[in-house]
């Protein structure tokens, strides 16, 4: 019985103390107030502030002097020329290539070898017509060929002996033996070469007047060459 007596006591005693505890924090503890309250709530949802950056005092860095490009040329290879005087650098026109006929050169001019015999007896100025070939024994032979072909031994015969026409073997040259008047004669025919201003310097018996072959003979190249043959087989016939 008293066990149990003093059990009670010692619980008493203990449950005695803990209430006096309890009491004496809770008229100690401050109180929070409502101010306090939103205070504390605005301080944990404001972010923290970043932090302010301090002005660099470091100087920038000076531009780099512009320098003249000194890189020498690849080899084989030049500085690009100025551009020249467009006058100067552009060549005279050529007559021929512009549609006209080329101007005889100074002193007389052999006509273009490619061109038609006939158009270059009639344009070329007068006393201008040279043959080319100086030497007219290496083209007689293919002049004499070319004679033939054209039917000018019909005429004058097969050797140059003469028939219809007069011979081309004796010294006699009814309108002249030069380069000019020859070539005209056979490519413009006897009545041509009058008109041009061409007048006889001799006399042979012949049938008529003789007929323009320029537009039969193929080129003036073919018709210098037939002039050449004449010349061989006619020692007189030097121009």
């Amino acid at each position: 019985m008293l066990r149990v007596v003093a059990a009670i006591l010692i619980v008493f005693v203990v449950v005695t103390g803990i209430w006096s505890f309890w009491e004496t924090n809770d008229e100690t503890a401050t109180p929070v107030t409502e101010t306090d309250a939103i205070a504390a709530v605005e301080t944990e949802a404001a972010p923290a502030a970043p932090p302010i950056a301090e002005p660099s005092t470091a100087a920038a860095p000076a531009p780099a002097p512009a320098t003249a490009d000194t890189t020498p040329a690849p080899a084989g290879q030049t500085a690009a020329p100025a551009p020249a005087d467009d006058k100067a650098a552009t060549p005279p026109a050529d007559d021929k290539a512009a549609g006209g006929e080329a101007a005889p050169a100074a002193g007389g001019a052999s006509a273009d070898e490619g061109g038609n015999p006939q158009q270059t007896a009639e344009k070329a100025e007068k006393g201008s017509l040279k043959n080319p070939n100086s030497d007219p024994k290496a083209v007689g032979e293919a002049g004499h060929k070319i004679y033939m072909s054209a039917g000018c031994n019909g005429c004058h015969g097969g050797t140059g002996g003469g028939g219809m026409g007069p011979p081309l073997t004796n010294p006699i040259w009814v309108y002249g033996k030069d380069d000019d008047t020859l070539f005209r004669l056979i490519a413009l025919g006897s009545d041509g070469l009058k008109a041009q201003g061409y007048a006889r310097k001799g006399s042979e018996n012949v049938v008529g007047p003789m007929p323009p072959h320029g537009g039969i003979v193929k080129s003036n190249g073919d018709m210098w060459k037939i002039i050449s043959w004449m010349r061989t087989i006619n020692p007189s016939s030097g121009s």
